[in-house]
């Protein structure tokens, strides 16, 4: 199961009219070379904002109920599993309570 879909490239016509309105666009200019070599980190130009989100993080669960495992499944299993779509490893865990008489 493919996670993306193909990315289709524009027409040449459809990449000069993107790249015309880009050049037309007085309030978000195209960046150059330039603009990247002066450009500074955002670390030393917002320091207090980059700091304010490396302090977030997660805190602990309330009730954990879930341990993070490792397991190794047969190649076939698990794109079994895939072919539904997200959520497959709730689905395997689903299946695991039921093969052992949980539920």
């Amino acid at each position: 199961m493919k996670r993306k879909p193909d990315f289709i490239m524009p027409t040449e016509d459809e990449d000069a009219r993107i790249n015309a309105g880009i050049a037309d666009d007085p309030d978000n200019p195209e960046l150059t070379a330039m603009d990247f070599t002066r450009a500074a980190s955002a670390s030393r130009a917002q320091p207090d904002l980059v700091r304010d989100y490396e302090r977030r993080v997660r805190g602990p669960q309330k009730a954990p109920t879930k341990k993070q495992v490792s397991i190794r499944l047969d190649q076939d299993v698990i794109e079994r599993l895939k072919s539904d779509g997200p959520g497959w490893q709730r689905r395997a865990n689903d299946l695991l309570r039921k093969a052992v008489g949980i539920r």
